[in-house]
């Protein structure tokens, strides 16, 4: 156990590094974005800027020589140029007009910097998930092979592994928990079983007994031997979902979980199908489980991550409400 101890600390910490990479390159890559349009606005303004100053140096130029010219005139003959004063100002005012400062010449600043760190984060959904449900590695049956991130597991070779008391020994023979239990309130997960010709998904209780001869409280469904049959302990009632044709028959199994109502739904989410329902009035903490002795993988697939603003003032007024109030109670 000490041994496989540090084996858990090397892999436990390379997978962090590694999914810490993957954040840091994500972060760079933004920040490389963010940076690059900000230099685009910045040659695009100062490109503007560089033709407007020229276009006043040559009104300056042409300013100049009109001055000259004026200045030749009165110089030589004054009364010509006060009957041709109109006409000189005409000359001279469309060109001191086209000159007038433009908006949006300036950096848009705000445009850069509006709620940046929250824009990133935002875009950050696409390459991250969230999964219900984790799978203990502390308890999965030695014959179990689950993947890095915890989310699938597959049925291999038999490996040396502590007999630590989370693990099921042989007679939970293809066992393996998630890491969370539940003892209150509304959970669901999706599990693919996909092609699997031999699974079982659904709960477990805290209290069942995982050496030995086991036995407790288990409810789920499973597929033995092209049979689905809805198990709860040693009952068993059969669901003939076997009399579908191929295509009909369920690759995802979704399990919804209503503690304090003492209800566990299992569905098909692709065809939206409702397969069987255990009503039970729970008093043990239940924990998502998985039972296989196949090859073929199952996997807890992520949910869909979205971010929803909330009204700011609203929410603070309801906090500085309800704080007046504890006041109010605690005096």
């Amino acid at each position: 156990m000490a041994g496989h101890i540090k084996v858990q600390i090397r892999h436990t910490e390379m997978q962090m590094k590694k999914q810490f990479k993957k954040l840091q390159k994500f972060l760079q890559e933004e920040e490389k974005a963010s940076i690059k349009l900000l230099r685009e606005e910045e040659q695009q303004k100062s490109q503007m800027m560089k033709e407007k100053i020229e276009g006043l140096n040559r009104d300056i130029s042409t300013l100049s020589d009109t001055i000259s010219t004026i200045e030749e005139d009165l110089r030589a003959e004054p009364i010509s140029f006060l009957q041709n004063y109109k006409t000189t100002m005409e000359r001279v005012q469309p060109t001191l007009q086209d000159r007038q400062p433009v908006s949006g010449a300036l950096i848009d600043v705000a445009k850069h910097l509006d709620n940046l760190t929250f824009r990133v984060w935002n875009k950050m959904k696409d390459i991250v998930s969230y999964t219900p449900v984790i799978l203990d590695p502390n308890t999965a049956h030695p014959g179990l092979i689950l993947s890095d991130d915890l989310c699938s597991v597959r049925y291999g070779n038999s490996q040396r592994l502590p007999d630590n008391p989370e693990r099921f020994d042989y007679y939970g023979y293809g066992h393996v928990l998630g890491s969370e239990g539940f003892n209150s309130g509304t959970h669901s997960w999706d599990v693919e079983v996909g092609y699997s010709t031999n699974w079982s998904v659904g709960v477990l209780a805290e209290t069942y007994q995982r050496k030995g001869d086991g036995g407790g409280q288990c409810w789920s469904i499973e597929l033995n031997e092209g049979k689905y049959t809805a198990e709860f302990s040693e009952s068993a009632t059969d669901l003939s979902l076997e009399q579908k044709p191929l295509e009909q028959k369920p690759l995802t199994i979704r399990v919804q979980l209503d503690w304090n109502e003492g209800k566990l739904s299992f569905s098909d989410p692709d065809t939206d199908t409702h397969i069987h329902t255990f009503t039970h009035t729970f008093t043990d903490t239940l924990f998502p489980y998985i039972n296989t002795s196949h090859t073929h993988p199952l996997k807890m697939l992520p949910g869909k991550v979205s971010v929803t603003l909330g009204q700011c003032s609203y929410m603070m007024y309801d906090a500085v409400v309800w704080q007046k109030r504890s006041n109010q109670l605690t005096t």
